[in-house]
């Protein structure tokens, strides 16, 4: 008799359903606002990690407006001197080692805070710049510990390098613009402060503010008295007027010194171009750590907003101020590095 046949095998059990994806939490919702498009390296771009230095246009810089320090310093020297004659070197000299003391970290923090206007990031916008910043600092082989990253409360799609260790960006453009695109407007920043256009642009702002101070309110004085309804304030400012180019022309001619008044004269049309250039070696900064063409979508904006008729001026705009030049002259310059490492295929020093 023939074995009955073995049971058959049970049949396999039904796939489980795979559960329903879980709603997002509140950070997987900032992320999606944020529209993080930034593709992430874990090495660095440059050949050399340069944490500061300082390149031709901020040493030019500093020589450039040296002519007007000195001025400054006749101006406190003969200002002590009316007060106390004991003052006429005391205040020139500490003047003088004042300027290092802007670098100190708490003194920046309170001329961010009191004179520039910033805040410290909030806890959601610190996890995003901290996503960002790292990405730009591991590119570029700088320590992010070295600079302190701020928040300014401006309608602007701008970024600031200020100082020696601070680098800020407005609340619009952190609202406003993708992380590639937040990522390539702190490297132009970061390209600031390796380069040291800032600490430079921040020492000659500060050795030249006496200078400046006596030339606007001789000016005032000037304008006033022209301004005056009766003739004896005419008279006066006419006068001064005479004073000031008979000084001006014993100063140059008689006494030689027609070099300074000469420095003087053109170191306005000089700090532009060095600015204009600065602009540029920050973008080819920002370029070389990856982030050109989000650099250049970021200017182009800024351009077609400028366009637009009817715009008011300070809108959204990524280079506000005479420390950002116009933003065609910078696209022209970011397509031409763009264009000038792609034909040599190597890595940026």
């Amino acid at each position: 008799m023939a074995a009955p046949p073995p049971p058959a095998a049970p049949p396999p059990p039904f796939p489980a359903e795979p559960p329903p994806p879980a709603a997002p939490g509140p950070e997987a919702s900032a992320s999606f606002a944020d529209h993080d498009d930034l593709a992430l390296e874990h090495g660095r771009r440059m050949v050399k990690a340069i944490q500061r230095s300082i390149d031709g246009a901020a040493l030019s810089h500093l020589l450039v407006t040296l002519p007007i320090g000195l001025i400054s310093l006749a101006v406190l020297a003969f200002v002590s001197a009316v007060i106390n004659p004991v003052l006429a070197f005391v205040v020139p000299v500490g003047w003088l080692l004042s300027g290092p003391l802007v670098f100190h970290r708490k003194v920046e923090s309170a001329i961010a805070r009191r004179l520039l206007g910033m805040r410290r990031p909030t806890p959601e916008e610190s996890r995003r710049l901290d996503l960002v910043w790292e990405q730009v600092t591991r590119r570029a082989g700088v320590d992010r510990q070295t600079y302190v990253l701020w928040i300014q409360e401006r309608a602007e799609l701008n970024a600031t390098a200020a100082a020696g260790h601070v680098v800020a960006v407005t609340r619009h453009a952190m609202e406003r613009l993708p992380n590639s695109r937040l990522a390539a407007v702190l490297a132009h920043e970061l390209g600031h402060h390796v380069g040291g256009h800032t600490w430079a642009a921040m020492l000659a702002d500060w050795y030249a503010l006496p200078a400046r101070v006596a030339g606007r309110a001789l000016l005032v004085l000037l304008l006033t008295l022209f301004r005056a309804k009766h003739w004896t304030g005419v008279a006066c400012g006419g006068c001064l007027s005479l004073l000031i180019a008979q000084f001006l022309f014993l100063f140059a001619f008689v006494e030689g010194m027609w070099w300074l008044v000469l420095a003087v004269a053109a170191a306005p049309l000089l700090i532009a171009r060095l600015h204009r250039r600065a602009e540029f070696r920050a973008d080819a900064y920002a370029v070389g750590l990856g982030f050109g063409e989000a650099l250049e979508d970021v200017l182009q904006a800024e351009a077609g907003a400028a366009a637009e008729p009817g715009r008011p001026a300070g809108g959204e705009r990524l280079a506000a101020g005479t420390a950002h030049t116009n933003a065609e002259a910078r696209l022209r310059n970011i397509r031409l590095v763009m264009s000038q490492q792609s034909r040599r295929g190597t890595a940026p020093v």
